[in-house]
């Protein structure tokens, strides 16, 4: 029989036994498709269309298509679902899902008779966004507005009573009937919405379970069978506080939370090709990592990665902080192309870094705000233009990780080798006996490299304070476009409907009106630091309240608030409001440790439940709202990736550096350092549900695909590290199969083989031993090894 069949005969026998493979509850997959109208829809969509779909609906059809339209044309209004679906005097306007069946899309794409808007057809990529929206459903929201409006516009007032815009305290203590079973604060508020609803709390998980859970939730790796057993074997009162305290002191702690960071700061090691060349992303990569494990407040983590360079307490050193804005995406700007249309990319950058920078740190989507006031929360146009003015008036430039003043030799050694660089090409396109004017300019950079002692000083991606302007580059648009960059500031006009071609009035740099009483115009240069601080001054109970209910998701895999970058109107309401707030007072009072809040919540009750199955709770809440039990989590693709490295024994637990092509031969470091890139994600990780770089991502998208199932089957990486893990056990356990079977799944599941599994896989590899490879490929592709417990 050969390998390939023998591995085949021992996935079905496993799947027909059902010993090797346990199986939780299903990850959720997808949900079908909203249609237009429908007032269910998630967060998501409504996101979406808030920013993608409204500002072209606005810009291309209002004037003529909307209830404010002097006059409306062909019957037809588009500010509302109902209006859509009951269309115009052509009849139905679209079909939900069928683009290519769907009159709206024919009309834009100048198909037919009908051809909208009449002064021209609309930009590939509008016309392509609109077809996208009628493909996922046409989800538009309800047409009411919640957000509190007066005569005048939006009533401030009134939107700061929403519960995300008050103010943090710290909560009392209910009353609960079980008191012998809280161990910390978080544990009174958890049981008493327990007993509200007939609930009571789970057993606690066993020590074995425990240790599994967090080593995976603070280090991202899984523990060895020498740790697990070191602390069930631990008596002491404070064992397990020990162990947490020695988790969050671990380097491989700041990799975990440094990975979990960087997927709300769109992080990417690689960008567009047309962008600069040389600086090392891996910086601000590190640098997060770093601040992690420093423990580095979260208001200072904050300033840093918005302003560390108008900082007077930073310097050089810090300056890869700045990449959550220095690598922000980049659009493609032909200069060719007549300035209109280059503005209008521009703006979209600002709308990227307006998005990223409030969604990440206050949970709101003021984005939404850039055609028209927020249609739900309590946000106006204004309010966007100031924050976007900001943005505008610094640009991406590479710096140096010393001073100005000692770089600035550097800065004219490399200017005077560019010249000769140049000059070497232009030889080289001599015909006559270019060589050894070659040799002689080459030498002469070579000179200049040597005399210049910090030459190869390390540059990273920053920002300086300049405002860029977009302009013609002769008098017609026909002549193109060019960039000025001014030492200025800027303030940008609020533009009509989003549109840069279209200004209205000044709106100054400031902060957000809603979480400021009277906002104040920036003064500071782009205003980058002052707004950094207005978040956690002015906005300090919200931007609190972001960050505990992240750092809960991450440990619960639901978060009391369970959409993390949306607390306003269209967000959902947290299920536990008084802990929350109680989590976020204390989180400011104790000086914005993120170390104290894992103690907090890892000190729990609540988080040391068993993630048993029992059908009484599961039938009175099936989606454990009220944590009467511990969820279980799926590992993330690069837990998973370094399990199976720590398991075989080839992690490489170097830190920091540059990165490297994850299906590199050789590559057996974390998988925090695989090289990302923005145009050009890996196929593995797109499988494996990595989050898209080109956005802030808030929470991971779990999937369960037939491709993530034929990779475990099919794919090299299960198949290699099943052969490394076989040279391991022949290393460290003398022939007898049975102890080689208790040792795999001590290291791959942190728990002993049942009697059932033992003698399963001892009749499989004792034939020959030459099945041990496949045997343990099942192991690895097991449900159980996928999930921390």
């Amino acid at each position: 029989m050969n390998s390939q069949r023998c591995y085949r005969q021992l996935v079905c026998w496993c799947w027909l036994a059902g010993c090797l493979v346990w199986l939780p509850a299903p990850v959720s997959a997808e949900q079908p498709l909203a249609v237009a109208g429908d007032t269910a829809l998630s967060a998501e969509d409504i996101e979406y269309f808030e920013r993608k779909i409204r500002p072209l609906l606005s810009q291309h059809c209002y004037e003529c298509h909307s209830a404010d339209a002097d006059t409306v044309h062909a019957g037809l209004l588009l500010d509302s679902a109902q209006a859509i679906a009951a269309g115009g005097d052509s009849g139905p306007l679209l079909t939900a899902g069928k683009p290519e069946q769907s009159l709206l899309i024919k009309t834009i794409r100048y198909d037919g008779d009908i051809q909208m808007p009449p002064q021209g057809a609309m930009a590939k990529h509008e016309i392509a966004e609109l077809t996208n929206w009628v493909r996922r459903g046409a989800p538009f929201p309800p047409s009411s507005a919640p957000s509190p409006r007066g005569k005048d516009g939006i009533d401030f007032d009134a939107g700061r009573t929403f519960w995300s815009f008050q103010p943090v305290q710290q909560q009392p203590l209910p009353e609960v009937q079980h008191r012998d079973w809280p161990r910390t604060r978080t544990d009174t508020f958890v049981l008493a919405a327990m007993e509200q609803h007939g609930l009571s709390p789970s057993p606690a998980a066993a020590r074995a379970t425990l240790a599994r859970r967090l080593y995976f939730d603070l280090t991202g790796l899984p523990p060895t069978p020498d740790q697990v057993q070191a602390f069930v074997n631990d008596e002491r009162n404070d064992a397990y506080q020990r162990l947490v305290n020695q988790l969050l002191e671990s380097p491989q702690y700041g990799e975990k939370w440094g990975r979990w960071w960087l997927d709300m700061a769109r992080y990417t090691d690689r960008t567009a090709s047309w962008l600069s060349k040389t600086g090392q992303a891996f910086r601000y990569r590190d640098w997060v990592v770093e601040a992690f494990n420093d423990d580095m407040p979260y208001d200072q983590f904050v300033h840093r990665q918005l302003a560390t360079d108008l900082m007077p307490q930073t310097g050089p050193d810090d300056l890869p902080a700045l990449g959550f804005i220095s690598l922000s995406p980049t659009y493609w700007k032909e200069p060719k192309l007549p300035c209109e249309i280059i503005k209008t990319i521009v703006a979209d950058e600002w709308e990227e870094r307006v998005d990223a920078v409030s969604r990440t740190f206050l949970g709101l989507t003021v984005a939404c705000a850039r055609c028209h006031d927020h249609k739900f929360d309590p946000i106006s146009s204004e309010d966007y233009y100031a924050l976007a003015g900001v943005f505008a008036s610094c640009r991406h430039e590479e710096r140096p990780l010393i001073g100005e003043a000692a770089y600035q030799p550097v800065r004219e050694a490399k200017a005077a080798v560019a010249k000769l660089e140049a000059a070497i090409a232009k030889a080289k396109k001599e015909k006559s006996q270019p060589k050894e004017k070659i040799a002689e300019l080459q030498a002469e950079i070579n000179e200049i490299k040597a005399a210049t002692p910090l030459y190869d000083t390390p540059m990273v991606n920053a920002l300086v304070e300049e405002a860029t302007y977009v302009v013609r580059a002769g008098k017609t648009p026909q002549d193109g476009t060019k960039f000025e960059h001014r030492a200025q500031p800027r303030d940008l006009p609020a533009f009509i409907r989003g549109n840069p071609n279209r200004p209205g009035k000044i709106v100054p740099r400031r902060f957000l009106t809603v979480l400021s009483d009277d906002p104040v115009p920036f003064q500071n240069g782009s205003g980058r630091l002052e707004l950094a601080e207005s978040i956690t001054t002015d906005a300090a109970s919200l931007a609190a309240r972001v960050i505990v209910n992240r750092v809960w998701l991450a440990h619960f895999d639901q978060g009391i608030v369970a959409t993390p970058s949306n607390f306003g109107q269209q967000g959902e309401r947290p299920t536990h409001p008084e802990l929350l707030d109680d989590l976020a007072a204390r989180f400011i009072a104790e000086g914005w440790s993120i170390k104290s809040l894992h103690r907090e919540i890892l000190l729990s009750a609540t988080w040391q439940q068993s993630s048993a199955d029992d059908p009484q709770r599961l039938a009175a809440d099936p989606e454990n709202r009220w944590l009467s039990r511990m969820n279980r989590r799926r590992l993330t693709f690069e837990e998973w990736r370094d399990a199976m490295l720590a398991a075989s024994g080839t992690l490489n637990a170097q830190t920091g550096g540059a990165s490297q092509a994850l299906e590199a031969a050789g590559n057996h470091r974390r998988t925090l350092y695989a090289t990302v890139h923005r145009r050009d994600m890996a196929a593995t990780l797109m499988v494996h549900d990595f989050p898209d770089p080109t956005q802030h991502s808030p929470m991971r998208t779990t999937t369960i695909t037939p491709l993530q199932g034929l990779y475990a089957l099919n794919g090299p990486l299960l198949l290699q590290h099943a052969g490394a893990l076989e040279q391991r056990l022949i290393h460290e356990v003398a022939g007898d199969d049975a102890q080689r079977i208790r040792r795999a799944y001590q290291l791959l599941f942190s728990r002993p083989p049942t009697e059932r599994e033992l003698q399963l896989g001892g009749a499989f590899v004792a034939p020959s031993q030459t099945r041990w490879q496949a045997y343990l490929h099942v192991l690895l592709a097991a449900n159980e090894f996928a999930f921390v417990d």
